[in-house]
């Protein structure tokens, strides 16, 4: 049924190899662009509480 054609080896290999550059291109702009945590919807920073500040 399939063939081993080199040109559609060749053609089915770069067009995977372009894919899979794609998702880690994709991957890595998601990471850089993450939302920012420690913020309130008003936009004021958060101060990181830990569990002995409840006494102050």
């Amino acid at each position: 049924m399939f063939g081993n054609d080199s040109e559609s080896l060749l053609s089915l290999h770069r067009s995977h190899a372009a894919e899979l550059r794609a998702e880690v291109a994709a991957d890595r702009l998601a990471r850089a662009v993450s939302p920012r945590t420690g913020r309130t919807w008003l936009g004021r920073r958060q101060q990181a509480r830990r569990a002995g500040d409840d006494h102050r």
